[in-house]
């Protein structure tokens, strides 16, 4: 029954949202190599 209080809900919605950020980090970080490394061939 502890899941159900709002602070427990507000820590999930953290772990996602902080997830979903270091994820889009590391897409955007091999998209970034990617694209300098075609420029420099």
């Amino acid at each position: 029954m502890g899941d159900k209080s709002p602070k427990a809900n507000q820590k999930k919605s953290g772990q996602k949202t902080a997830q979903a950020s270091s994820a889009n980090q590391k897409k955007s970080a091999a998209i970034a190599a990617k694209s300098s490394a075609g420029k420099k061939k």
